[in-house]
């Protein structure tokens, strides 16, 4: 008897087991196909197309915070103000996320991008104050004069539409105004769908655009004891660390962004770089910023959390004679350049002569690199990069001029 009641309970449970199954055939994809609540996570509806065609897509979501947090793919992709949504399998979707989207959740991180050269200067670096309207050039020349406000770039001009493009815009669309009214996209250092703050502290992440010869900072940065730690002890370095509790047990190596934006054992983040920067490195002839002492007291204080006071006083002061010489150089060819001029020797158009090329070079590479080199500990490119070929350039520049002088002084046959 007991055998026969075990046999109709598996016979009964099996049946309702082929029921069941009968009736899951019936039910959509979208609800049977979900094995994971990480996979649910994604927005069942759009994981279970993009699983199929893209599933990186889901995956890198799935490992994000956001998708920790229960943000969906919707929260991110959905139609914000001033853009225009696209009917998409039943939904309404922006598909071009734009600082607007972001800034939904992160404002104060928006307003901070915002005041920075990273914002309207990075994109009218290229291609000048055309794409701006009047409001945006007016706010960002308030925090960056003469960032923004200008023509432009002669230089990318000259080398075409397909060098820009494929060149210049990749890196300075970080700034590049939007149609919905916002300027730049955050994806540029956080990646679409991981939006990972661990891929912005990398040091490459930087150095896809803050490298080669005119900011070598990249370069500058692995030559420096701080890239060669980073190098041999990262896997030791909690770079996920929330930024709101970043401390030096997470970050005992610092990045670029440890120095630059993070908030390290208390101190406040920013998405405003310049918050940290007491000149202006990159210029011809540097100078100070106009929040040269507070700037100068607020890297300070990110470089106290592992370094005394006299050695960074040391770094600060070298760094500092390095400016003044190098504007000395640099001061010194740009008067024998304005002379030639003045003088009606030099006319037309920049870029038209191998002598303007020398000088653009002298003070947009070697200059920038031997400031830079002195303050973030890259001896090679203060030296060798930096300072010997500012005198090698200095020597032809002088000679050329010489030899300008005498074919505009000689008389025509």
């Amino acid at each position: 008897m007991k055998f026969a009641n075990v046999f109709m309970s598996i016979v009964v449970g099996s049946a309702l087991i082929a029921a069941a199954m009968i009736v899951n055939s019936f039910r959509p994809a979208a609800v049977t196909q979900q094995p994971t609540p990480a996979f649910v996570r994604a927005t069942g509806k759009c994981a279970e197309c993009h699983s199929k065609t893209q599933y990186s897509i889901v995956h890198e979501f799935e490992l994000s915070v956001h998708a920790s947090k229960s943000v969906t793919c919707l929260d991110c992709h959905s139609e914000r103000e001033g853009q225009t949504g696209q009917e998409h399998y039943g939904f309404t979707i922006n598909p071009h996320v734009t600082a607007a989207n972001c800034r939904a959740c992160h404002e104060q991180e928006y307003q901070q991008f915002l005041r920075s050269r990273h914002a309207a200067p990075a994109w009218a670096a290229v291609a000048g104050k055309d794409d701006f309207s009047v409001e945006q050039i007016a706010f960002s020349e308030r925090f960056q004069p003469g960032g923004t406000d200008r023509a432009a770039n002669g230089l990318a001009l000259i080398e075409g539409s397909s060098a820009i493009a494929s060149g210049c815009a990749s890196c300075h669309t970080i700034g590049k105004p939007n149609p919905d009214g916002t300027i730049g996209t955050c994806t540029a250092c956080h990646t679409r769908h991981t939006s990972s703050v661990e891929v912005a502290r990398l040091p490459s992440t930087c150095g896809q655009c803050h490298m080669g010869p005119d900011h070598s900072q990249l370069e500058i940065y692995s030559e420096s004891k701080h890239g060669v730690m980073f190098e041999a002890q990262h896997d030791q370095l909690n770079l996920a660390a929330s930024p709101k509790s970043l401390t030096t047990k997470d970050m005992f190596i610092p990045t670029c962004a440890t120095c630059h934006m993070s908030g390290i054992n208390g101190l406040a983040v920013t998405h405003e770089p310049s918050e940290r920067l007491s000149y202006y490195l990159f210029a011809e002839i540097t100078k100070e910023r106009p929040n040269f002492a507070r700037a100068q007291a607020n890297m300070q204080a990110v470089c106290l959390n592992c370094h005394t006071q006299p050695l960074v006083d040391r770094v600060y002061s070298q760094g500092a004679a390095v400016v003044q010489t190098t504007n000395e150089k640099i001061a010194a060819v740009k008067a024998i350049m304005d002379t030639l001029r003045a003088d009606g020797i030099l006319t037309g158009a920049s870029f038209a002569t191998p002598i303007e090329f020398d000088y653009f070079d002298l003070w947009h590479y070697y200059g920038r690199t031997a400031k830079h080199g002195a303050f973030m500990g890259g001896a090679d490119f203060v030296q060798w990069h930096g300072n010997y070929p500012i005198l090698k350039h200095s020597v032809e520049i002088e000679h050329e001029a010489q030899q300008l002088r005498s074919e505009h002084a000689a008389p025509e046959n």
